[in-house]
């Protein structure tokens, strides 16, 4: 592999500090053949899509769907291998910019063709969810469409940790993968053996559950029922520890007249929303004092009038008008529909698909995921040995079979993903012995 100028990705030999290795779009053509023979994390990867080592399971990855995306945006879907060295060599051949995911059929999809309407059909696949920031453009102040900033990102970690809590508590869910899109949003695969099997139905019914924000161009989109389900309750309980802070003080959603207009819309009495505008309108006040001076007269109306219900729960509607999880439906009750795959690149950021730690939702930080251009300059520089080395000439054979990931940043980030493949796998093996026993009939 010739030595590569990571921020300019001609082929030639530099000296260049990290801080140099910012990615440039235009270097991608040259960084994934880089990344995908020597960093991308193909053992753990190709573990987790196996799910043990039964025979089934490998039968399982055989028939699982890829696609690519290429360079001019050229998609190839039906892609299929039948272990980890196929997808190896097609992925180091192919280099594509993006790699998706999808359902394991009834027959390898690379024969699809083979097999007349309804013969080939997907079986099963991992129940996932896609949560893109663009679906909050209308309740965020600080960025639109594909930009995020600190600020906004706090509604990813809401819809993590409320989606998180009820598909182990409400559903039962042990085994959860939560992965950074590299740009706006997250995807969670959930990876139990019950959950791989649910049919369209049964995943459309989850989704349902999961969902409050209703579609359309509603200017109320939320509207609490009693008695509040526990669930609404939980999800309340998340977005009450960040509301202060992110509703109303960096958002600042009754900032100025316009955002006061829009927020009062959303509570159903006449007379409350004439009371609160006039009052806002006259006065300087903060969004923290407006919010509780709104709590206040929305409390002092129901206690007046016990049957009026609506402006009881006023409050809570509002708070998860604007942080409730938004999810695509299409996605998650879909069997046949893909998704981009983990450690994947965005290639309008540069940014590695990586997991995101459930336990520290936190402290993730979407601006410190690596980059390719920045994990290709780390290998490049532990394993040159002078200027002109390259990778290839300077790694022993031996080394180069394990991929290099563990000298770069994604390893910190590996360390998640082999937490969660580990506990993943060793149900799978003990599913396996039983069922295993049961065919010998032991018992």
């Amino acid at each position: 592999m010739p030595v590569v100028d990571l921020d300019t990705g001609d082929n030639h030999s530099t000296s260049i500090g990290l801080s140099d290795a910012a990615y440039d779009a235009g270097s991608l053509p040259s960084l994934l053949p880089i990344y995908y023979k020597y960093i991308f994390p193909f053992g753990p990867y190709c573990k987790w899509l196996q799910y043990g080592s039964s025979s089934t399971s490998r039968s399982e990855f055989s028939h699982r769907e890829f696609s690519f995306t290429l360079q001019n945006d050229i998609y190839v879907r039906y892609q299929s291998f039948t272990n980890q060295q196929e997808l190896e060599k097609e992925l180091q051949r192919m280099n594509p910019c993006k790699i998706d995911i999808g359902a394991i059929y009834s027959h390898p999809p690379k024969d699809h063709n083979k097999f007349h309407s309804g013969t080939f059909k997907a079986l099963t696949k991992e129940l996932v969810f896609d949560i893109d920031m663009t679906d909050y453009d209308d309740v965020r102040k600080c960025c639109q469409g594909a930009e995020i900033c600190i600020k906004c990102w706090t509604l990813m970690k809401i819809a993590i940790k409320v989606l998180h809590r009820a598909l182990t508590e409400d559903f039962g869910f042990s085994h959860i993968l939560w992965v950074y899109s590299g740009r706006r949003g997250v995807h969670c695969w959930v990876c139990d053996s019950k959950a791989r099997t649910l049919s369209a139905h049964a995943r459309s019914a989850i989704v349902e559950y999961l969902s409050l924000i209703q579609g359309g161009n509603l200017e109320k989109r939320v509207a609490l029922k009693e008695p509040v389900h526990p669930y609404i309750r939980n999800c309340l309980d998340v977005v009450k520890t960040y509301w202060l802070e992110y509703g109303l003080k960096t958002q600042d959603i009754l900032g100025n007249d316009n955002d006061v207009d829009k927020v009062l819309k959303l509570i159903p009495d006449a007379n409350i929303r004439d009371e609160l505008s006039k009052d806002f309108k006259s006065s300087s006040s903060s969004s923290i004092e407006r919010w509780s001076k709104l709590r206040e007269s929305c409390s002092k109306v129901f206690n007046l009038d016990k049957k009026n219900r609506k402006v009881k729960y006023a409050a809570l509607e509002i708070m998860l008008e604007y942080c409730f999880p938004r999810l695509d439906v299409n996605v998650s009750k879909g069997v046949n529909h893909l998704l981009k795959s983990p450690f994947c690149v965005h290639p309008k950021t540069g940014r590695v698909c990586v997991p995101i730690d459930v336990e520290n939702v936190d402290s993730f930080d979407p601006f410190d995921v690596p980059t390719i251009s920045e994990l290709c300059f780390q290998v490049e520089k532990n394993n040159e040995k002078t200027a002109g080395d390259s990778i290839a000439e300077s790694t022993p054979k031996k080394a180069r079979v394990c991929h290099l990931y563990k000298k770069t940043r994604l390893q910190d980030y590996m360390l998640v993903f082999d937490k969660f493949l580990s506990k993943l796998l060793q149900e799978d093996c003990k599913t396996n012995a039983i069922e295993a026993s049961d065919l010998k009939g032991d018992f």
